[in-house]
């Protein structure tokens, strides 16, 4: 009997395993087969697979209520979540906003933004500010705000126009080797393009700390955040912190902007807010971006059916709680270190490897043809789908990210494993992605793709 798919996968004619258990940083398929998850599946599954802890949370709350409407009723989950985030949110970060994805919550951002203005009669202040080689989120609104040309193509004749700035990607550009001067130019740029749409017209200026699945791990120069945000405040411009990939722990720290002692005026949080528990993410804003609404109409005007769930909201408690219980923010900055100097060494033994950036556990790897001329492979010869397949087979999931200089062309992947990994996991971790390197260059000099320096 000839059987077919109902369910809609991200590509329509591949296979997929099953997956049907997950134990701290392992996956398992219905074959058996056991997968480490050095990628966190979409750098969510922050704290590892399984954990009692969070299984617990999720069935105390579930016996209690899993649901309700917030225009009926607020729940104990999401008023003390919302708490809990107002002591871990530097500066005057507390006002949460619970919905039930990262896309969902950058374009509850961008509305909070918008409103803002609004309510002190400036509704011409509407224009979000974002970057190429950007990615928050596939909902209209969101993917507009996005500089990832990729996911953009399809339906770029219904999205605004709002990435202009260029991305802060220092192995590929021309500019100075020194920070300060590299700072001094992307000031300029962004001081040139408010110039161009004027201030009068630009709600909020909407970054990634460090750019993740549309750049691999792009680490802005030291400054940059801090002269950023000084442009903002120069030209009433409000600053959107994405967080979304890199907020709870990845980077090292609670929340990336720490790394910089810079505090947005909205912050979007998601995925290793549950990590991978349930569904949530929050817009969390400072008081002084609700004050006029709160003075004002009183309302925010955004809405998710699914928003403040206490289902939710417990469960990402648990996480929180998890996550200051082994003190995972702390692990991850020491477990970066020596994941970031194995693959370094990596790089000194496979020339495919061009460049390895990141912090903490959100490390990027761009592959190259010519380490010298930094050349990538041709886009035929499929590099990033080679490597994240052949490491799959080899038993190891890494995450496909963009690179390039027009983040179309180049080929990467990031490695994000659970923060909860042990010194003797990544060196599985390192010796499974060393065999796929082996692999994978075999195969470019079998196909004809001649790396310099074999």
């Amino acid at each position: 009997m000839e059987t077919r798919d109902y369910l809609i996968k991200p590509m329509l004619n591949q296979h997929y395993p099953v997956a049907v258990k997950g134990e701290g940083i392992y996956l398992y398929d219905r074959d058996g087969k056991k997968y480490l998850d050095g990628s966190s599946g979409a750098v969510t599954a922050s704290i590892g697979h399984g954990i009692r802890d969070i299984i617990d949370a999720m069935t105390e709350q579930a016996k209690k209520v899993s649901f309700t409407y917030r225009s009926q009723f607020t729940n104990e989950p999401a008023e003390e979540l919302a708490y809990e985030l107002s002591t871990l949110c530097p500066g005057n970060l507390n006002w949460s906003f619970f919905v039930g994805s990262g896309s969902e919550a950058t374009e509850t951002a961008m509305k909070i933004a918008i409103q803002h203005w609004q309510e002190q009669g400036k509704a011409e202040k509407n224009h979000i500010i974002s970057r190429w080689m950007s990615y928050h989120g596939i909902t209209l609104g969101a993917l507009s705000m996005s500089g990832h040309i990729a996911r953009r193509e399809r339906f770029e004749p219904l999205l605004e126009k709002h990435p202009v700035l260029s991305p802060p990607y220092s192995y590929r550009s021309w500019l100075p080797k020194e920070e300060s001067k590299q700072v001094e130019w992307y000031v300029q740029e962004f001081k040139t393009v408010i110039q161009r749409i004027g201030k009068e017209r630009i709600a909020a200026f909407i970054a990634e700390p460090i750019v993740g699945a549309a750049g691999a791990a792009l680490v802005p120069p030291d400054g940059y955040f801090e002269a950023m945000k000084r442009v903002c405040e120069e030209n009433d411009i409000l600053m959107i912190a994405d967080e979304v990939m890199t907020g709870f722990g990845r980077t090292g720290k609670m929340f990336a902007m720490e790394h910089w002692g810079v505090v947005p005026d909205i912050m979007v949080l998601g995925k290793g807010m549950s990590a991978g528990y349930s569904p949530i993410a929050a817009a969390v804003s400072a008081d002084h971006v609700i004050a006029p609404i709160l003075s004002g109409s009183g309302s925010v005007m955004a809405g998710h059916t699914y928003s403040g769930n206490p289902l939710s909201a417990a469960i990402s408690l648990a996480v929180i709680r998890y996550m200051k219980k082994h003190q995972l923010s702390e692990r991850a900055d020491l477990s970066g270190r020596y994941l970031m100097n194995a693959l370094k060494d990596l790089q000194s033994k496979h020339s495919i490897i061009g460049d390895v950036r990141g912090k903490g556990l959100l490390i990027g790897i761009e592959f190259v043809a010519d380490r010298l001329s930094k050349t990538p492979f041709p886009a035929h010869a499929q590099m990033t789908h080679l490597v994240v397949e052949t490491a799959k087979q080899n038993g190891l999931l890494v995450y496909p990210a963009s690179a390039g200089e027009d983040g179309v062309g180049g080929a990467a992947i990031m490695i994000a494993p659970p923060l909860s990994i042990a010194q003797q996991e990544m060196d599985e971790l390192i010796h499974l992605f060393g065999q796929t390197m082996t692999q994978v260059e075999q195969e470019v000099i079998n196909r004809g793709f001649f790396p310099s320096a074999m």
